[in-house]
Order: C-alpha cells, then sequence, then structure tokens
C-alpha cells in the first residue's frame, strides 16, 4: 500500500519522480504528492487524486531540483484530501517526509508534542512522526539520521519512510520496517522505490533494504546502517526484468493484458521445472525440506484474498495426492487467535508480493514456535522469500492491474508442481497417473490459449448481457468451488456488483432465497466426479427463473442445453481444472467492468501490496 519513490543524483529529479509515481499507481491512488530540494529550501507539491491531478496542479510551477522524493496514497489515516496528502512538512518546513506504513502508537507521541505546543495540519499518522523526529534532532541537538534511529525505537508500527532535509543538500535517508524499499545504484545518481519498476529504465543493479535499517543515500554514496548504528556492507542484486513488462503493450487496461500474458506466464512457471520425459519435477525448495515435509503432521497454508482462493484449491490437491492433512488459513485471522503450532507443522505462504502484512507476522509467529515455512511469491528479493526456510518462485512477471489475474494462475501452477512432486517422493500416486496428470498440466497453457482466442467474443457479448445486474451467485462444487469463491472476487474488485461464491450443495442452505428472474448464477462446471450433481443444482435455478451462466467443458451438450449462456474450455483433467476454469470468469469480471464505465486497473479503495494490517 502506498507507492514511494525518490531520485537523487545529476538529472533533474521531478520527471523521474513522476514517472515512478505513475508506475506505482497500483499501489494507491488517492493522492500524490513530491518534495524537491531547491537550494537551502524545499519546495512541496500535493494534491487529491490520481497522479495525473498532481501533474496538472504542479502546472508550470518551479520543478528544478536534481533530489526529490514522491509519493501516491491509499488512506489510512485521514480520509483522501489535500491536506492529508504526503509529502508532509515538519514544523520548521525544514524536513519533508514520505510514509507507507501504519504508526499504531501514533496517539500517544501526538499528544507528547500536542502537550510541546505542536500543532498539525493533517490527520495523518505520518505527519506525527515526522514532528517526532524533527523534536527528538532540536532537544537532543543531534543529527538527523541520530534522531530518526531514536525515533524508530519507540515506533510501534509498519513503515518505509524517505526523509529530506533543507539543510542537507542531496540527501535522502530512509528507513524500513515491514513495508518494502528498493534503492537502485546508477552512475553518480541512487533511485529509491516500493518496489523496482520506477528504476528499470535506469538501472539493473538493486539493493533491497531490510527491516531495521537506514540508508543515507547520496548521488555516489549509500550507507546502510541498522539502529545499534553499526554499518552493514549492502548486498547488490542484478535485476532480470524488461521495462516492457510494466507497459501496456497495446492493450487497453494492464488487467486485459496480464490475462493474455497467462499462457506465456503459466508455461514459465513450468518451464524447467516439470520433467516428463523423466517423469520427475524439479523443485529444488522442496529439496531443501524433503525431511520435514515426509514427517510433516500437518500442512498449515496462510494468505489473503486471490492468494488464499489459490491455497484452498492446493488443500484439494495436496490431500487427494499426498494424503496429508491440509488446513488452510486467512493469515489475518491466523496471527490473532493463538494457534497450536509444533516442529512436525510446514507452513506454506502465498503471496505474489511477498510484503503481505498479515501474512508475514503470521509466518514469524510460526516460525517462532519451530514450524518450517515454505514461501510461494512472485517477487524476488521479497520479505517472505528472506523469511522462509525454502520456497518457490512463480514467475508470473511484474503484475500491475491491482486485481491478480496472472499470479493467481501461477501460484495454481506452482501449486500442482509441488503436490505432484510430493505424492512422488512419499509414493502416494502411481507412475500412471503421475504421467497422466504431468502431461495435462504441461498443455495447460495451450488450453488457455485457447479460450483466449476462441471465447473473448462470446463473453464480452454475456458481460454486457448482465452489466447491470445488482447481485451475483457463484457456485461450484470439488476442485471448481475455490474457482468459483475467486470469480466473486473478481466480480466485486473490478465492477461494484455484489457477488457471492458458495459450493453448489450449499445453496439449498439459504443462498436459493436469493434467486430469482433476475438473479444471474454462474455455475463453474467443467466435467467432473461431481458433474451430474452440478446439472442437478442448476436445474433447480433453472426452475426458479433464475439466470444461468456455466463455465462448461467443450462438448458438454447436456450442460450447455440447460444453461442461459455459456463459457466453454476444453477438456481437462478435474484435478489440472482451475488454473483453466478461471480464466473465463477473468476476463467476465473483466469486460462487466469496462462495459460499467469503471477503472478496471484501479478499483476504488483497493490497492496491490497490502502491507498495513
Amino acid at each position: 500500500m502506498c507507492g514511494i519513490v525518490g531520485y537523487t543524483g545529476t538529472r533533474q529529479a521531478y520527471p523521474i519522480v513522476i514517472d515512478g509515481l505513475k508506475k506505482l499507481e497500483y499501489r494507491g491512488y488517492d493522492s500524490a504528492g513530491v518534495a524537491l530540494q531547491q537550494g537551502d529550501h524545499l519546495q512541496v507539491y500535493k494534491k487529491e487524486g490520481k497522479v495525473a491531478a498532481l501533474e496538472e496542479f504542479v502546472g508550470n510551477q518551479s520543478t528544478a531540483g536534481t533530489t526529490g522524493i514522491g509519493h501516491t496514497r491509499w488512506a489510512t489515516h485521514g480520509e483522501p484530501s489535500d491536506r492529508n496528502a504526503h509529502p508532509h512538512v515538519s514544523k520548521s518546513g525544514n524536513l519533508a517526509m514520505i510514509h507507507n506504513g501504519i504508526i499504531e502508537n501514533y496517539a500517544s507521541l501526538k499528544n507528547e508534542l500536542l502537550k510541546e505546543g505542536y500543532s498539525f495540519q493533517s490527520d495523518t499518522d505520518s505527519e506525527v512522526l515526522l514532528n517526532f523526529i524533527e523534536d527528538i534532532k532540536l532537544n537532543n541537538n543531534c543529527s538527523l539520521e541520530e534522531a530518526i534511529r531514536i525515533a524508530l525505537k519507540r515506533v510501534t508500527g509498519a513503515y518505509v519512510i524517505l526523509i529530506v532535509d533543507a539543510a542537507q543538500p542531496d540527501t535522502i535517508i530512509a528507513a524500513r520496517k515491514g513495508s518494502p524499499l528498493v534503492i537502485g545504484i546508477g552512475n553518480n545518481e541512487h533511485f529509491l522505490g516500493s518496489d523496482a519498476s520506477p528504476m528499470l529504465a535506469y538501472t539493473k543493479e538493486v539493493v533491497y533494504i531490510n527491516d531495521y535499517e537506514l540508508a543515507i543515500v547520496k548521488p555516489d554514496e549509500l550507507i546502510l546502517k541498522n539502529l545499534g548504528n553499526e554499518t552493514i556492507t549492502p548486498f547488490v542484486q542484478k535485476l532480470d526484468m524488461e521495462l516492457a513488462a510494466i507497459e501496456k503493450g497495446g492493450f487497453d487496461h494492464f488487467m486485459l493484458k496480464e490475462i493474455f500474458e497467462q499462457p506465456i506466464t503459466i508455461a514459465d512457471s513450468l518451464r524447467g521445472r516439470l520433467v516428463i520425459p523423466e517423469s520427475k519435477i524439479i523443485l529444488s525448495g522442496v529439496d531443501a525440506i524433503q525431511d520435514k515435509l515426509m514427517q510433516a503432521r500437518r500442512i498449515i497454508i496462510v494468505a489473503c484474498g486471490t492468494s488464499w482462493h489459490a491455497g484452498l484449491v492446493a488443500e484439494y490437491i495436496i490431500e487427494e495426492l499426498c494424503r496429508v492433512n491440509v488446513e488452510v488459513e486467512y493469515a489475518s485471522e491466523f496471527r490473532y487467535r493463538n494457534p497450536i503450532i509444533s516442529e512436525d507443522d510446514v507452513i506454506i505462504a502465498i503471496s505474489q508480493s511477498g510484503e503481505t502484512a498479515d501474512t508475514l507476522v503470521a509466518l514469524e509467529r510460526a516460525k517462532a514456535q519451530g514450524a518450517t515455512i515454505f514461501g510461494i511469491v512472485n517477487v524476488v528479493g521479497s520479505s517472505i522469500a528472506r523469511i522462509s526456510h525454502a520456497g518457490c518462485y512463480t514467475h508470473a512477471g511484474p503484475e500491475i492491474g491491482v486485481a491478480s489475474t496472472k499470479a493467481y494462475t501461477a501460484q495454481l501452477a506452482v501449486l500442482m508442481l509441488f503436490a505432484l512432486k510430493l505424492a512422488k517422493v512419499k509414493g502416494t500416486i502411481s507412475e500412471e497417473r503421475f504421467q497422466e496428470l504431468s502431461k495435462e498440466l504441461q498443455e495447460v497453457p495451450e488450453k488457455v490459449e485457447w479460450v483466449l482466442k476462441n471465447e473473448v467474443d462470446n463473453i464480452k457479448a454475456i458481460a454486457y448481457k448482465y452489466k447491470d445486474a445488482h447481485d451475483v451467485l457463484y457456485l461450484g462444487r470439488g476442485y471448481n468451488f475455490p474457482t468459483a469463491l475467486e470469480g466473486a472476487l473478481k466480480l466485486k474488485e473490478i465492477s461494484y456488483i455484489h457477488a457471492e461464491g458458495y459450493p453448489a450443495a450449499e445453496m439449498k442452505h439459504g443462498p436459493i432465497a436469493l434467486v430469482d428472474d433476475t438473479l444471474p448464477v454462474v455455475f463453474v462446471a467443467s466435467k467432473d466426479a461431481y458433474h451430474e450433481k452440478i446439472i442437478s443444482n442448476m436445474q433447480e435455478i433453472k426452475a426458479r427463473k433464475g439466470k444461468v451462466i456455466a463455465v462448461v467443458s467443450q462438448g458438454d451438450d447436456m450442460t450447455q442445453s440447460i444453461a442461459d449462456d455459456i463459457m466453454q474450455v476444453p477438456a481437462i483433467d478435474e484435478v489440472i481444472a482451475p488454473i483453466l476454469t478461471v480464466v473465463p470468469l477473468q476476463l467476465l469480471s473483466y469486460y462487466i467492468g469496462v462495459y460499467r464505465g469503471l477503472d478496471v486497473d484501479k478499483p476504488r479503495n483497493l490497492a496491490k501490496s497490502v502491507t498495513v494490517e
């Protein structure tokens, strides 16, 4: 949540910072602002709304300066407004700060400052932290660096902060705990960002900052220290990401581009890992903890949002193929309910960003109780990747659209590989079944490609037909139940239509009361062991005049004869089906959102990476 950008070097900072904010706008778009060092003073511009509104506000005003910081906000403390936008300026006017995170004990800090005569221009916790830092600096007659170090020892919560000081030209001081920060290294210049996307056009060498580290950044120098004032040697990594990966590439929206990238991203997540001729799966992360997995009393999957739905699919697959007990937990609940964890438990953490705050805290607690952590993330060098004992990267590439699409199917592909590998090691799958599922998995990219080539016009027509619906019910059984949940979530995120996902058999236990001739009901009904049952559920909806939309397997004449509208997918094994059947639902949500005139890449109130509780 919130995007932060910084630059110090020999170029003009403003265009670099603005361009970086546009690339990070998926992290928040309630307001935006910049602070520029101009001689012995700071020039701050900020505006409610998206980065484009900030650009318009700045207009022809002065943007000179070779050091600057910028922020695009997802509101936590204080409503979206000009006054609550970042950067915030200290009481003296000498310091400006941007912040991603939440300061949980801001109220007590604010009361201390109010007693000293401070007043506040915003409703944010961030302004409190900035003035607390300045107060320490003035009262202790110490450097800004030391004041930040002292202040952060008092702070409870999560943060990345970037601070510029009118008295320290060409210098940005940054610190992090629980929120991501990347520093790019150029030729006599440095770039700072919430992720690497703002600096891709300028450098491929980056340093990922760890929790409780403080960075003093100048054009020709990067100094890292811990909160104990000990110097740390930066670990420089090489990015393998290309600039084209974070551009639209001719598509109207990032979401549509990312849906259409899925044949490639699924194939990338399988490449080099699925070796059918040798009848094996290559996952070094599984090899690293193989003994723990073999002895595991249970596997606990911890995730949030769409990643939680991927975990639900994995529960079905792992229990079926590996014969081990699996529990799927919302990270936000798991971290607070004092769960019983032992050294015989393996925790699988699933997160696109690898920075999800609730998931990180849940992992820290489980790790402290002796559990083995296996991370499945998309972002190299992310916090979850670093805290895990072992893991596996997906290869979805940057996902800019806020509603996850290609990251979800990449997670499913990796989880399928994980289950096949573990089943082979445990001896719970026959060679014949292993080969059968391996070949089906290898064919998924081609089958997704078929949907994207043959079903888009049909799905567009269905989307237009139902774009004005007030409620939609999504139903599925077995492996397709989590897909129903994911389809409902996508529709809610993108179109703001109320939607709910249910197991189809549970329909009679309440939701059927909603059914009338205005209610569209989406069935995920590819052919599987439950097929006759789900056809019966469709008949129950039709008997009450509900509108049936169905995702069906090619050649399934029975389902097609019942449904009002169908979206076809190639025939596929039920274990693999969730990677494929979700694609029509992604497209349906996308086109309904477009037909409703909404910004599908930036849904209201949402942000891509949830780095605050």
